[in-house]
């Protein structure tokens, strides 16, 4: 049995399709597909839908370039809902906007909201714009601009740090030596040509695993096994 026969379209043969961001999680656009968009996504790895008011399959990015690659599809429990997860490529918004849902409520109004990405995907961005403009005044651009030597002192630096701040019991401390040692890892990535999302995928890649052989995880599991 085909897997689209396990939807349930609507009485004009189409199903909602949020698309959402596979590395940030973040919700992108919603559309809608019939049997063959789905179809067509699964079978090019590239997201496609139905256009209501053209009354036609498109692909996104067709004409902008901002492709949506699909590394998952995924439907809700009722089978009325398809998910898209995605690699976007530029913007999702015809607006030119990052994600169509862009806008916020507060109170009776509707107005911009905040960057609904997380803080490292925010900072990374941030880290990543300072490499390619480096205004000047920026601290990041001084680091960039000292070149790796001085990113990997500053990385030692803020690791002995954060040590002595456990050391000493202090949770705020702590939390700004944390804070002050990720900022400068990330840095250190980016100097080194090194993507964050790689970092992540190796934790994903990782989760879930046994421990590999000679890691001090490894020997402590053997320990606690008697071998």
């Amino acid at each position: 049995m085909p897997w689209t026969d396990q939807i349930t379209f609507d009485e004009r043969g189409l199903v909602p399709v949020v698309a959402q961001d596979a590395r940030t999680g973040e919700v992108l656009m919603l559309a809608w597909a019939n049997a063959e968009a789905l179809q067509l996504t699964r079978s090019t790895g590239r997201a496609h839908y139905w256009s209501r008011s053209r009354k036609s399959l498109w692909a996104k990015g067709e004409t902008s370039g901002h492709v949506q690659e699909v590394e998952d599809v995924r439907m809700d429990c009722d089978g009325d809902a398809v998910l898209y997860r995605v690699r976007q490529t530029g913007p999702a918004c015809h607006t030119g906007e990052r994600s169509c849902f862009h806008r916020g409520i507060d109170g009776e109004a509707a107005g911009e909201a905040a960057d609904a990405r997380h803080m490292l995907d925010r900072l990374d961005e941030i880290i990543a714009t300072r490499e390619q403009e480096r205004p000047e005044g920026s601290y990041t651009t001084y680091l960039f601009t000292a070149g790796i030597d001085k990113v990997l002192k500053k990385v030692g630096e803020e690791a002995t740090e954060t040590v002595i701040a456990a050391k000493n019991g202090d949770n705020a401390e702590l939390r700004s030596e944390s804070a002050d040692l990720l900022f400068h890892l990330m840095v250190l990535w980016r100097t080194r040509g090194l993507d964050a999302a790689d970092v992540w995928g190796e934790l994903e890649r990782r989760f879930g695993q046994a421990p590999r052989p000679g890691s001090t995880a490894a020997r402590a599991s053997r320990s606690a096994d008697g071998t």
